[in-house]
């Protein structure tokens, strides 16, 4: 119960830190400032009749604001990701899905593979997952359901050697939260997967629908590029 605690309490202040963002004011395309400013000026452009390029800087956006303008300016899914190892914060799109795996990607071309809401890979971030195995936790975790599981991590090597990394998991069930993120509003309840394996301790957090749906999470990449937070704009 006291994991069960700390990772949810992780989870919520992950998903605080998602509200906040934007006061900052930085430029970098690596930030969701920029990104969406990015994939929203032709639309800036076709409404004032300027060129992009002669549009004036926007001011520091509300995520609230922020996803307004991306779901606006974009008719794909659409999610938000902040990468804790980097402080990056971005918005990405849903660029195709093939058997249940979406891919979402930034305007530079990195990317999440996701399946109903569960990390299984990762492409142009560096230190990639290849690909995570999480059959063995899915069920119970989109079933909102205590349990036993495992899944595997696979990592592909500079030498192109792929290097799985097998855990054990147990699921435990949190306490039931409403909130409301771009228009949307969420019933969820509190999951949290627990894992160990060849060294590794993970825990992984989610808020879980009654229909199964992940809104957002919090998920372990792998060793270098560590967890990442997913939060739903447009399912």
């Amino acid at each position: 119960m006291t994991r069960l605690k700390k990772n949810a309490g992780a989870l919520g202040v992950a998903a605080l830190l998602l509200a906040a963002c934007g006061s900052s004011g930085q430029e970098d395309q690596a930030t969701i400032a920029g990104q969406l400013r990015k994939v929203a000026a032709p639309a800036i452009s076709r409404a004032t009749g300027q060129q992009a390029e002669e549009a004036a800087p926007a001011a520091p956006l509300s995520a609230d604001e922020m996803a307004a303008r991306a779901l606006a300016a974009n008719p794909a899914p659409l999610i938000l990701v902040s990468l804790e190892s980097t402080g990056a914060t971005q918005v990405m799109a849903m660029v195709g899905e093939n058997g249940g795996m979406r891919t979402y990607m930034t305007p530079n071309m990195q990317a999440l593979v996701i399946r109903s809401g569960m990390l299984t890979g990762t492409k142009g971030l560096g230190n990639d997952l290849s690909v995570a195995e999480v059959e063995g936790t899915a069920n119970l975790i989109r079933a909102r359901r205590a349990g036993q599981g495992s899944r595997t991590m696979r990592y592909i090597s500079g030498d192109g050697t792929e290097r799985p990394l097998p855990l054990n998991c147990t699921i435990a069930v949190g306490d039931a939260k409403s909130f409301s993120f771009a228009g949307t509003g969420w019933n969820a309840t509190q999951v949290v997967e627990s894992c160990e394996g060849s060294g590794a301790e993970v825990q992984n957090s989610y808020l879980v629908t009654a229909s199964g749906q992940i809104p957002v999470s919090r998920q372990w990449i792998g060793p270098r590029l560590g967890y990442v937070t997913i939060q739903t704009i447009r399912p």
